[in-house]
């Protein structure tokens, strides 16, 4: 920086008397008016004034004749101008200042300049490492003082910005839109007295007037102009409107004209026309443009080219999107002759004519290709005789006999006889076509379709098609034993020559031949194919996923011969037991799944659930003794088994055997003392009414079992029935002690409390359920009964503000939901109903909520499938059962509600409110489910 400072300095500086200093030199400075002005200067340009040049100016046309003594001038005069410096900013060099350069332009850089040059760049980047810390930190400071100051319109807004969130679309729908409101403000502040209005003047009003007036007539032109319409006689006028009218009347006779009347209907429609005409498209300039050059482009190549088939189609349909087909039909004629031994060529002249004209083209087009077997096939489509069309395929085979084609065009057209021989030439013409084999084979007598057959298969070793449709014509005519050593025969012929078929592949062609009704076909390929590249470890997993997949495609034999494979291999697996049971159950018989649990109790003795199903299965059926008669089957391979003494219980109970359920009990309690032995033993006293021999067992059965909440709650109960409230209130207290985390008895002890009545008994039921929710949080059941309690005191705010909490806490929550569903005002159900399908869609309180809002507006169809709905996501909810069985009896047939009450009748649910109530209820312990199921629907 000093060097460059000083060479200015020494290069030359301006004193303050106008005077310059140049090199020790000083020179006088010109006037600014004696000064040479700038090229191109005009004066007064700048202010608006035009330069103009005259014949002074210029001069003479001829130059004169240069004298000594103005040569001698003119060269001083140049020589005055290089003497003179330019001082000007322009000029100003930062190194070198004002004077000119220390070294002129020829003089060489060389390698020791390059080395100062290096150095000094070097230094300055020294000195400017040494100040950038300081300099950053110094810029970064300002910009954050600048931001602090002068903040961003963003970030001037973010806390409005936020406030937005909290807006309703009310509020957002009410914001103004954004105007100039400068104007308006103006307006407003400006007094009336001296507000100024400028009248309009008449010929924007005639203007306004003349647009919006509809032109009805064309006056005479005016003399001297010249008009695209012009009136024949002056003064006469054209009606427009009259002229419209004309037009609709032309085309009306037209369309008359055109409609070939038959009776009083036409078979033209006038409308329809009328609407094909106003959305028919026009060709835009743009695409009349580029028709022309594809034109030309396509013109040149069948000119270069005249051999080359697709320059003369393309040229040819051009012409037909162009709309001139006349044009299209010489262009493409003229390729056939270019052309002739182009099938495309000829095809598309066949298209392009009418079929009459094709015919006769397509006759010229197999005079110059006859093997060809598209021109062939197209030629036959074009007759509509059915004798025409076999005669012209027939002659085609003479030309190509090798056409699979064509030999299965032909066929068709022909009936069962002349068919069968048809194909016996056929797969001597093309012995590689399986189709051909196979509709041979289903034309014969059974000896000679097995003749058809292994002579296909001598032909084709590698097609297990074949193999297939063999095991098929052995089936279809009762030969089943044959059936399994034709698969396996086949799966080894493949092998042998290394054909490659996978485990899915097979299983395709098993669902295929049970859908032709081959069920021993599918048998026997599952039976030889099912174990294919499948591990020892993975069999049981693969196998069951294969016998589901066939069940979702509906294939029930595939999936049967699946579980039979595998059972037959696996016979000590419960899951494979069971899934058959499954597939039995929904698809066989009753006679093939006794069948089947009898085998898998065999196999299975451990397995509790299939004895259970086995006893339940002949319970539903009525045969009581056989059910017994299992369940002792059971007894004896599962002597501790608690759910085979439960079932026994149940069964003798239901079928009003009391006593016998009674000892079977008792020798349970003696046997496999469980806690729901000793629950179950409870229930049935209080059942049959004794409560001394119930209180009894409550009492051994808490002290056996003290963290049984099930147990309290029935001593609670017992004691609110037979003693005071007082007691009731004891036997809660030790339980909740003793099972703090049991919702159902802090839902005991708060009705117990609730029951009293009293203001005061009420204020303890909300005191343990809210100490009920603090140790169990987000509990859907003990927020529901706070609501309910609230709602019962008459608290409807209370209740609808701790119902908006229980929702908040616990989201999911369908019967919170539905709760809120039913306590909306009729306006707000389904505003509430979608809030709760966005939260918990797949929940059976919520679907029958809304199912329940579509049977009060007499929706039926909506209602029925919602219902259908419930109780398909879970049909363990007796209240969605009782509501669709309430609402089929009021809106559907006799079918419909006995349709409900057999699904109803195939599952045993234990959920619902309601439904639960019908349960306890001691006098309905005897009933049917079909009884219990009316009970509980005239509940809801």
């Amino acid at each position: 920086n000093f060097a460059r400072a000083s060479a200015r300095r020494l290069a030359g500086s301006a004193g303050v008397d106008g005077r310059v200093s140049v090199g020790g030199m000083i020179q006088e400075k010109r006037a600014f008016l004696s000064q040479m002005p700038p090229p191109g200067y005009v004066a007064g340009l700048g202010r608006g004034a035009t330069g103009f040049t005259t014949r002074s100016d210029i001069g003479p046309a001829r130059d004169m004749p240069e004298t000594p003594v103005v040569a001698a001038k003119q060269k001083q005069g140049e020589q005055d101008d290089d003497d003179r410096e330019d001082y000007s900013d322009a000029n100003f060099d930062e190194f070198s200042g004002f004077a000119a350069p220390l070294f002129d332009a020829s003089t060489p850089y060389d390698a020791e300049d390059k080395e100062a040059d290096q150095i000094w760049d070097a230094v300055s980047d020294r000195m400017d490492t040494r100040r950038r810390a300081r300099r950053e930190a110094r810029l970064k400071q300002d910009l954050l003082q600048y931001r602090k100051e002068r903040p961003k319109i963003q970030q001037q807004l973010s806390d409005l910005k936020r406030d937005l969130a909290s807006l309703t679309e009310t509020e957002w729908m009410a914001i103004p839109e954004a105007a100039n409101q400068a104007r308006q403000r103006k307006r407003r502040t400006v007094p009336p007295e001296l507000q100024r209005y400028s009248p309009v003047p008449d010929s924007v009003l005639m203007g306004a007037h003349s647009e919006a007036d509809t032109v009805s007539s064309l006056g005479t032109a005016t003399p001297g102009t010249d008009t695209s319409i012009s009136t024949p006689l002056p003064g006469t006028t054209t009606d427009l409107r009259e002229i419209g009218m004309t037009r609709n009347k032309l085309l009306q006779m037209k369309l008359s004209g055109i409609s070939s009347s038959v009776g009083r209907e036409s078979s033209v429609d006038s409308k329809g026309y009328l609407t094909y005409l106003n959305s028919s498209k026009g060709i835009t300039d743009a695409e009349i443009g580029d028709i022309k050059k594809a034109r030309m482009l396509l013109k040149n190549v069948r000119t270069t080219n005249p051999h080359h088939p697709p320059g003369w189609i393309a040229s040819a349909r051009l012409e037909e999107v162009a709309g001139r087909l006349l044009q299209a039909r010489k262009i493409i004629m003229r390729g056939t002759e270019m052309c002739k031994e182009s099938e495309d060529v000829w095809l598309e002249a066949a298209r392009l004519q009418t079929k009459d004209t094709a015919k006769g083209i397509l006759a010229q087009a197999v005079q110059h290709i006859p093997k060809s077997v598209k021109i062939w096939v197209a030629a036959a489509d074009m007759e509509t005789e059915v004798d025409d069309k076999r005669r012209i395929l027939r002659k085609a085979l003479e030309f190509v006999p090798n056409s699979v084609r064509l030999w299965k065009a032909a066929v068709q057209l022909e009936d069962p006889e002349n068919a069968r021989i048809m194909l016996s030439r056929a797969v001597e013409c093309v012995p590689q076509s399986v189709d051909m084999w196979l509709a041979l084979a289903r034309l014969e007598t059974h000896e000679n379709a097995r003749k058809v057959l292994n002579k296909a298969r001598e032909i084709l070793p590698t097609e297990p098609l074949i193999w297939i449709t063999a095991a098929k014509l052995e089936e279809a005519h009762d030969n089943e034993v044959v059936v399994g050593s034709i698969m396996k025969r086949a799966v080894k012929s493949l092998r042998a020559h290394n054909v490659t078929m996978t485990r899915d592949d097979w299983l395709r062609e098993a669902e295929a031949a049970e859908r032709s009704g081959a069920l021993a076909t599918c048998q026997a390929i599952i039976a030889e194919t099912i174990g294919l590249d499948v591990e020892d470890v993975d069999r049981k997993k693969t196998w069951r996923e294969d016998a589901e997949g066939a069940l979702a495609s509906g294939c029930v034999a595939t999936a049967r011969a699946i579980y039979g494979v595998a059972l037959a291999t696996l016979k000590s697996k419960k899951s494979l037991w069971l899934g058959a049971a499954e597939l039995e159950k929904k698809h066989g018989t009753r006679e093939s799944l006794d069948d089947l649990l009898k085998r898998a109790v065999g196999y299975c003795p451990q397995a509790e659930v299939l004895w259970l199903m086995g006893a339940k299965e002949k319970w539903l059926a009525g045969d009581v003794d056989s059910a017994r008669q299992i369940l002792r089957e059971a007894f004896a391979a599962n002597p501790d088994s608690e759910a085979i003494w439960l079932a026994a219980v149940k069964l003798e109970n239901s079928n009003g055997e009391a006593e016998r359920a009674r000892s079977l009990l008792s020798r349970a309690r003696a046997t496999c003392a469980s806690e729901r032995v000793w629950v179950r033993s409870a229930q049935l006293e209080r059942q049959l009414g004794d409560r001394e021999q119930e209180r009894a067992l409550l009492v051994e059965g808490l002290r056996r079992f003290p963290k049984s909440a099930k147990l309290w709650v029935m001593r609670g109960a017992l004691a609110r029935e037979t003693e005071d409230v007082g007691a009731a209130r004891d036997a809660y207290a030790t339980g909740l002690r003793a099972c703090p985390t049991s919702v159902k008895l802090w839902l005991a002890a708060s009705r117990c409390e609730e029951a009293v009545g009293s203001a005061v008994a009420r204020g303890k039921a909300r005191s343990l359920l809210e100490k009920a929710r603090q140790i169990i949080p987000k509990s859907s059941e003990l927020w529901l009964e706070v609501v309910r309690v609230e709602n019962r005191a008459g608290n409807k705010k209370i209740a609808q503000a701790l119902l908006g909490k229980a929702l908040q806490e616990c989201p999911k929550a369908g019967v919170l939901w539905a709760e809120a569903i039913e306590g909306e005002q009729p306006q707000g159900k389904k505003a509430r109903s979608v809030d709760a399908l966005k939260h918990c869609d797949d929940d059976a309180y919520v679907i029958n909520a809304i199912a329940r809002i579509f049977w009060y507006d007499r929706k039926v169809d909506k209602a029925r499938i919602w219902f259908n709905r419930a109780v398909a996501l879970n049909p363990d909810l007796g209240d969605a059962w009782a509501n669709f069985y309430k609402f089929e009896a009021q809106y559907g047939t006799q079918k419909q509600q006995e349709d409900v009450v057999g699904r109803f009748s195939a599952v045993d649910p234990r959920q619902g409110e309601k439904w639960r109530l019908v349960l306890r209820d001691l006098a309905n312990r005897l009933l049917p489910k079909k009884d219990l199921l009316i009970k509980t629907a005239a509940l809801v």
